[in-house]
């Protein structure tokens, strides 16, 4: 591969870096490591795959470096890979175009493009095969990319209820790859050769992935001819080229695992184990011979940096200690090895690169099952090994990024001349049998109606969202099963499950229409804010104050849920009545923000708007309910009475704010922290039909009886209302402080 990093960048960035290190102001050893390997991350995130390279083997002389640290290596290494192996012809693309010519098919699995064997819903709602998830075939959802978590085994009821009932034969043939994938895991793997070869013999529909199953046996067994050919037969994918590399790392083709690693990322770049492969490997290709070395890093720079090769930290008169000595003859040999890296680079750019040797001429050679594992890197010196990892990015200009196994080579036009590889066809997507159609077999077991929003669990039962939401409010396990969901309830992550709502709406769209229908009809009587409104019976709320609620009990999450949902974020705030349920008169409250708790509390924090009187009264699914009519001030015309009216206001005004600035210091900081400081005085007392905002401030933190509170919401006239107050605080004020 002919690469082209940016060399003037890197060598700014790399002289900055060596000249920081001063001779004045030399670090400590072990300060060292960090740095240099900080420095060569930055690097390959520019793209200076050279300079990257040398600074990753400057800082293995250092100290350890994990595969994982590796990461931004790869990734340069990749960019680098992809650029130059790009063309009509790559394997890459042609894998590409082969998927975006299939058309789509609810019933293929989004990972492997295959039948939906044994579903498995995951997290995002999206379903993939049992079989994509078992062998860790992908990290990210293909549809969404969410994160794909460990664990997700457990089938979809629903979805394989349906898939035995109008696919049975696929199915089945899903099973049985199951089965040998099984065999494997069980290292029984001369039974899952048989089975899978039984697979291949019978069915041409699951061949490719049989086959894919039996090359892992076949690996296991060392039999790598058999492996390999089962791999290159397979159509060109992800997961055909990772067992591919796997066989030739296993084998000691470190050269041409690599590349085939690097084809894997390529197709996917986020396929799982492909990019720690390559992490390994650099690893062990960068890595010094004798671990013992350790550079110091002012001869280092002083040999390694070409602006700094001329110049001397020692005089020449004086000769060197003997620690002097050493560290030249360290630094030396980091010299010579950066040297040897920078030189053999050259070879990058030039076409034509041979190879080691090929997989057929070493097969000529060996016995098959008598081939034995070899790994050259740790045979090899540090300036070999640079050279090594050198040659294995390189691909000529004129030559696409092809791989020679031994089994087959790829021409240089990229279309190989009989190759095994072959390329999946695009199929005709299944449709379900009319006669099997039944819309009971798409019921939710909770509402008996068809569902509306089908979300699945992590034990693989599935609902209608608000059905489960509502079970979940009263226990956090499964309806069903009684497994545990806590988790599940903790994250919240309630989102529909595609394939089944998508089957609803595809083929079952009459009814879906009709249950949509009877969902927004529903949804609409919850939305009036004046019929069937939603009451809260708890404590007295006022205009302008905010009022924190915690909520835990079932009846009153479903109805916070209710409002969020619907999009009015309000209901009624009442106290308790013994006779009637609750009084005649609330104040509505708005939920500004919800912070659902774990185990299904939340804590909602809500201010007070509009007052209302109690027309009618009913209970809905546990909680109260009211039809309400909203109250006003009645407002004050004449030009006389509104100026006596203001002049009321402001000595109230006055006189409240004297009593809270008198009050015992933690009297005062808790009101302050519950409901704040002191509403501002309103240069229009009638603005709002709620009036001034400093009359509920007052109401709130008053210590006075709620019943007498509750009067006092209740009046329409702003002056009887500040004639009360003003009565309450004279009494206060009258009253000592306790």
């Amino acid at each position: 591969m002919s690469l082209q990093p940016q060399v003037e960048d890197a060598q700014g960035a790399r002289s900055a870096f060596f000249i920081g290190a001063d001779s004045d102001n030399v670090l400590e050893e072990q300060d060292h490591h960090p740095l240099i390997l900080q420095k060569a991350k930055a690097l390959a995130s520019k793209n200076c795959l050279k300079e990257a390279i040398d600074l990753f083997s400057v800082a293995m002389r250092y100290g350890p470096v994990q595969p994982e640290q590796l990461g931004t290596l790869v990734d340069c290494i990749l960019r680098n890979f992809k650029r130059q192996a790009a063309g009509p012809h790559s394997l890459s693309c042609r894998s590409r175009d082969s998927e975006e010519s299939r058309e789509e098919d609810v019933f293929d699995c989004p990972s492997c493009h295959r039948f939906l064997g044994e579903p498995v819903t995951i997290a995002c709602g999206h379903s993939y095969c049992k079989r994509c998830l078992q062998r860790q075939l992908l990290s990210k959802c293909k549809l969404c990319s969410a994160a794909v978590g460990g664990g997700e085994e457990k089938a979809n009821v629903i979805l394989c209820g349906l898939l035995d009932k109008w696919f049975p034969d696929e199915l089945k043939r899903s099973k049985t790859l199951c089965e040998v994938d099984e065999l494997c895991r069980r290292r029984r793997y001369h039974e899952a050769v048989s089975l899978a070869t039984d697979v291949i013999q019978g069915d041409s529909e699951t061949m490719a992935a049989a086959r894919l199953s039996r090359a892992e046996a076949y690996m296991a067994l060392k039999l790598y001819r058999l492996a390999l050919e089962d791999t290159e037969s397979s159509p060109c994918s992800a997961e055909a080229l990772f067992r591919k590399a796997m066989v030739l790392h296993e084998m000691g083709q470190v050269d041409e695992s690599l590349q085939v690693f690097l084809h894997c990322l390529a197709v996917d770049e986020d396929f799982p184990g492909a990019k720690r492969q390559v992490e390994k490997i650099l690893c062990d290709l960068l890595s010094p011979a004798d671990e013992n070395v350790k550079v110091g890093l002012r001869e280092t720079t002083q040999n390694t940096s070409p602006h700094l090769r001329n110049k001397t930290l020692v005089t020449e008169a004086q000769p060197p200690s003997p620690v002097q000595r050493q560290h030249q003859v360290r630094a030396a040999s980091a010299h010579n090895h950066l040297e040897s890296l920078e030189k053999r680079w050259e070879s990058l750019e030039r076409p034509g690169l041979g190879r080691a040797h090929s997989l057929r001429a070493h097969g000529s050679s060996c016995g098959e099952e008598g081939l034995k594992r070899v790994c050259s890197a740790p045979q090899l010196g540090d300036e070999d090994k640079g050279s090594l990892l050198k040659r294995k990015l390189s691909v000529s200009d004129t030559e696409p990024c092809v791989v020679d196994t031994g089994n087959n080579k790829l021409k240089k036009q990229g279309v190989v001349k009989g190759s095994k590889h072959k390329v999946a066809e695009a199929k005709p997507c299944r449709s379900i049998p009319k006669d099997l159609l039944d819309p009971n077999d798409l019921e939710c077991s909770l509402c008996i109606r068809l569902f509306y929003e089908p979300v699945t669990t992590p034990c693989g039962h599935t609902f209608c969202k608000n059905c489960l939401e509502r079970c979940l409010d009263h226990t956090p396990q499964c309806p069903l099963c009684k497994e545990s969901l806590k988790e599940y309830l903790a994250c919240r992550n309630y989102l529909v499950t595609s394939v089944l709502d998508m089957l609803i709406k595809q083929y079952l769209s009459q009814e879906s229409a009709e249950r949509t229908k009877t969902h927004l009809e529903e949804t609409s009587e919850l939305s009036d804010l004046t019929k069937n409104v939603p009451i809260f019976v708890c404590t007295m709320a006022y205009p302008t104050v905010p009022c924190p609620l915690h909520v835990f009990e079932p009846r009153y999450r479903l109805m916070i849920r209710r409002c969020m949902y619907t999009g009015t974020r309000q209901f009624g705030m009442c106290i308790n009545d013994p006779q009637k349920g609750f009084v005649d008169f609330g104040c509505m409250l708005t939920i500004r923000t919800v912070h659902f708790l774990p185990d299904g509390r939340s804590v909602v924090d809500t201010i007070g708007g509009k007052r209302f009187r109690v027309v009618s009264r009913g209970m809905k699914d546990g909680y109260s309910i009211a039809d309400i009519e909203h109250l006003g001030d009645i407002r004050v015309e004449s030009s006389d009475e509104l100026q006596r009216l203001q002049e009321l206001h402001d000595a109230v005004y006055e006189q409240a704010r004297v009593w809270f600035q008198n009050l015992k210091i933690h009297f005062h900081n808790q009101i302050l922290q519950h409901f704040g400081p002191m509403p501002e005085r309103e240069a229009d007392i009638q603005e709002t039909p709620n009036g001034p905002a400093c009359c509920w401030w007052l109401l709130a933190v008053l210590p006075i009886d709620p019943r007498y509170q509750l009067s006092v919401l209740s009046m329409t006239s702003l002056k009887e209302r500040l004639v009360k107050i003003q009565h309450i605080l004279t009494y206060l004020q009258s009253t000592p402080n306790n």
